[in-house]
């Protein structure tokens, strides 16, 4: 059993939750046993979702601030930061566009409808530049943290790593240290929740197939190669000219 690494695991977990689901589809009837682990797949996201923001927050903060005093040189810094993350999210997101529309991966996918007011706003929402201009300055770093708007943390980070350049002595010391720190619990934290992975995803596959059965899982396989595609794109047409550059 401790030979067993995390990837084992999670393909241990996998074929459990397939397990639970197809007997709670086809044999236990009259009981929802695979509804009830929906909390342990609900606690996953949420805890791959907590770590977002101070990651991004304290990895921006040290890279930008621990390069000087130089305002010029961190400000040109700061910029390709915000420039790279808008222009390489708004790639993935034409790349996700295409992958969904060539691919089709949700067709036979049944999930739960959204209410009809959410609906309602969603498709009454104009997308202009002005619009995306001004939501990427937070009115609330608060805010921006917990509904983990990435754009308006990047913004928020970097604006603050260069007001931190512009602070003397010990406090800038402090701070950079206190943000490194943070950096470093973060990517322990990210291997904590990790290690959660395998229930998080045996509870989420349960429910999924006893709710839809085993059929289900030839569209999510769909799904999942749909997406691994996409990311061999995003890859090719942005990662790799940008690590280039």
């Amino acid at each position: 059993m401790r030979r067993l690494n995390l990837t084992h695991w999670i393909l241990i977990g996998t074929l459990v939750g397939a397990v639970v689901g197809y007997l709670d589809h086809n044999v236990w009837l009259d009981t929802d046993v695979a509804e009830g682990l929906k909390p342990f797949s609900s606690i996953f996201i949420r805890m791959i979702k907590s770590i977002v923001a101070p990651l991004i927050f304290s990895s921006l903060v040290v890279g930008i601030a621990g390069h000087g005093d130089d305002l010029k040189q961190v400000g040109r810094l700061a910029f390709r930061s915000i420039l790279y993350f808008e222009v390489v999210t708004t790639v993935a997101l034409f790349v996700g566009l295409a992958a969904a529309h060539i691919g089709k991966p949700g067709v036979g996918v049944a999930l739960a409808a959204s209410s009809t007011d959410d609906v309602k706003q969603l498709a009454g929402t104009h997308t202009t530049l002005a619009g995306v201009l001004e939501h990427t300055v937070p009115a609330s770093i608060v805010d921006a943290m917990a509904k983990n708007e990435t754009l308006q943390i990047v913004f928020f980070s970097a604006l603050f790593a260069m007001a931190l350049t512009q602070v003397k002595g010990r406090p800038k010391e402090v701070m950079l240290e206190v943000c490194e720190s943070l950096s470093q619990v973060m990517f322990k934290f990210t291997g904590l929740v990790m290690k959660f992975a395998p229930i998080g995803i045996a509870a989420a596959l349960g429910v999924t197939i006893g709710k839809n059965g085993l059929g289900v899982l030839f569209n999510l396989g769909k799904l999942v190669l749909t997406l691994y595609v996409a990311l061999i794109v995003f890859v090719v047409v942005a990662l790799v000219p940008v690590a280039i550059i």
